[in-house]
């Protein structure tokens, strides 16, 4: 019985050349037809139209002598030209411009970068006054608040790394190093950074992650909460609400 799942719309054709791209995926040596069809539980005859229209679009490899298939690297290339932050940016924006005038607070999406923490995309808000922050900024991985939530769902070897790279890290003793590790773990676990900005009197950084911890792709949403007696005025609590549904929302959208 096979553990794919189902679906209502079954494309059978479609459903045999995505079963040949992944058993050839998954061999080390080509293959000829009949031990594609033998490994697919299927006849020969049953998927040689399809093997013909995947050679055809140059998705497979034939080898002429042997008349057995592997994968060319057209799905290698394809991989390699959808860029994780043009996805990032084309999915969140609209529901981070939502949230931006649902709170009255711009709001923006950092990214890790070189070590440090990158922001790719901003929100402005529609008040009157409100903070700007610079898409392409760079910031400490380890001591803003963004960062710190990157930080915290990072895998260990890449957190490990991050750290090691941070020569503010190395400069702390052994106790402080312990209480920045624990700090990350309560990150981790909350599914939150709240902080004073470190840049800016009276302004309030929250931050939560996109993505899954120890994902391949992950982010922080973040909002620089800026008291004012002009525009909107949300509660912190219901911010960080706002703030973490539309991150789901986000993570959702983006198959995380």
């Amino acid at each position: 019985m096979s553990d794919k799942p189902t679906t209502k719309y079954a494309v059978p054709a479609l459903d045999k050349g995505l079963d040949i791209l992944e058993y050839l995926a998954s061999q080390e040596l080509p293959r000829s037809q009949s031990e594609i069809a033998q490994g697919l539980g299927r006849s020969p005859n049953e998927i040689f139209r399809v093997l013909v229209g995947l050679e055809a679009r140059g998705y497979l490899l034939r080898d002429e002598t042997s008349g057995r298939y592997r994968i060319s690297f057209k799905l290698y290339n394809l991989s390699r030209s959808i860029s994780p932050i043009e996805q990032m940016r084309q999915c969140a924006l609209p529901y981070m411009e939502d949230l931006a005038v649902k709170i009255g607070q711009s709001c923006y999406l950092c990214m890790l970068y070189q070590s440090q923490t990158m922001v790719i995309i901003q929100a402005r808000s529609h008040s009157p006054v409100f903070l700007h922050i610079t898409e392409g900024s760079l910031f400490s991985t380890r001591t803003s608040t963004s960062g710190k939530v990157l930080l915290a769902n990072s895998n260990p070897s890449v957190q490990a790394m991050l750290l090691e790279h941070d020569s503010g890290y190395a400069d702390l003793n052994k106790k402080q190093q312990l209480s920045v590790n624990k700090e990350l773990t309560q990150i981790r676990e909350n599914g939150l950074c709240v902080q004073p900005n470190s840049l800016i009197d009276g302004v309030t950084d929250v931050a939560t992650l996109i993505g899954q911890p120890e994902g391949k792709v992950i982010a922080a949403l973040a909002v620089s909460s800026l008291q004012t007696q002009l525009g909107k005025q949300v509660e912190q609590e219901s911010l960080i609400n706002q703030l973490q549904e539309t991150a789901q929302i986000i993570t959702e959208q983006l198959g995380c």
